[in-house]
């Protein structure tokens, strides 16, 4: 009973730091347009300022997950929260272009810091049985944040501009500062700077990404990057496209943006961890995968609000259930090298992030279906080669 306490109370801890981290985040979506104005600077550079953000959790992502091995996974999260609380504050202060990129950047950095710790420690704290749960509430955290990120931004900004990076800041400190005091080590004493028996630790990040095809989840870690590719570009274009084709309004597209977010976090809060273990990470990514593809491609041919938002909601809810059940998956793969596939992890995902906006806006500019149409066929792929990895798999099975 001890030890079940103990595990709930880590994973808290773990999924409050997620939560602030992606609030911070979530933040200066209703702030920017005031920035943009207070600054001087041009819609290009607010994406720049993503991009930026996203290639640094990149190149940082694979050393964060092998420090997560060596250091422990307590040492790295709070060093990330401290990271992310100095960058919230100095996006604050900022009065620069470049100050501005700098507190991206190092957010960046703290976000490359906490995943691949977060993610290894809930594989830590887990057995096989309840990792889909676990997996399940921490990325419940991470939705969390990003749906409640830009309502806290914009009713902290009525009392200054700067006030909600102010406050994101303290409560970055707050959160390291419990995480330290009461957030126990999960990896042992013994295996904490142990010399790791593979030679991943002088990796580069280009040799890790480059010879990753050798590994057994290779096939999880492409699905990490088509997901995270069609995310976002779904997300990037989604306003311009309902606003271009069907007259929405910005209501209207918060409202479909958040109840779909919010019908995903439900999800990976109550029922993920029973979904997974009733039909297995590889079904249940299978499935996920072809209804995106699907759904993505309807919301070319369909119109009226009501329908738009009911094909958006299962888009959103299929995407919220595939990321964990990814995650799981290469969590039970990894073994004792759950750091470094935890980096490998998030580094497939910042390359989705980075790529999925540029390409998105680029196609939107020629015809506004394009990104769908695109996002589509990628995800087709992906139930393809998922379908069949699953059925070389059974037949392996059946012939052992």
């Amino acid at each position: 009973m001890e030890l079940l306490l103990r595990r709930r109370g880590a994973i808290l801890l773990l999924m409050l730091n997620l939560f602030l981290i992606f609030m911070g985040i979530g933040l200066v979506i209703p702030i920017m347009p005031k920035y943009m104005t207070l600054l001087d600077i041009s819609g290009s550079i607010v994406g720049l300022l993503v991009g930026a953000f996203s290639l640094v959790q990149l190149l940082f992502s694979p050393m964060a997950g092998r420090m997560t091995d060596s250091l422990g996974r307590k040492k790295i999260i709070v060093a990330g929260m401290l990271v992310f609380a100095l960058s919230e504050w100095l996006f604050g202060i900022a009065n620069s272009t470049a100050l501005l990129f700098g507190a991206r950047m190092l957010g960046g950095f703290g976000a490359a810091l906490i995943m691949p710790a977060v993610m290894a420690y809930a594989a830590d704290m887990t057995t096989n049985e309840e990792r889909g749960r676990g997996m399940g509430l921490i990325n419940a955290a991470i939705t969390t944040g990003f749906i409640i990120g830009p309502g806290i931004g914009g009713y902290l900004a009525e009392y200054g501009i700067r006030v909600p990076f102010y406050a994101a800041a303290v409560a970055g400190l707050a959160a390291a500062a419990v995480t330290a005091l009461l957030l126990p080590e999960s990896l042992s004493t013994a295996r904490i700077g142990r010399k790791p028996v593979v030679r991943e630790k002088r990796e580069s990040l280009w040799t890790m990404l480059r010879t990753s095809y050798r590994e057994p989840y290779f096939l999880s870690l492409i699905l990490v990057f088509v997901m995270s590719f069609g995310l976002a570009n779904y997300e990037t274009v989604f306003g311009l496209f309902v606003d271009h084709k069907f007259g929405f309004t910005p209501k209207d597209i918060a409202f479909i943006l958040t109840f779909g977010s919010i019908a995903g976090a439900v999800v990976q809060l109550t029922v993920f961890g029973r979904i997974l273990n009733r039909f297995g990470e590889r079904n249940v990514i299978t499935f996920c995968l072809l209804a995106c593809g699907l759904f993505i491609l309807l919301t070319i041919f369909v119109d009226g609000f009501w329908i738009v938002f009911a094909v958006t909601f299962i888009v959103f809810l299929s995407m919220d259930i595939l990321r964990p059940a990814i995650g799981t998956q290469m969590s039970k793969m990894a073994e004792e090298r759950q750091g470094y596939v935890a980096g490998l992890n998030s580094a497939f995902t910042s390359l989705g992030n980075i790529a999925g906006p540029i390409i998105a806006g680029a196609l939107f500019d020629v015809d506004v279906n394009y990104p769908y149409v695109l996002a589509a066929v990628i995800l087709g792929i992906s139930f393809l080669l998922a379908a069949r990895s699953g059925g070389r798999e059974a037949k392996t099975a059946a012939s052992g």
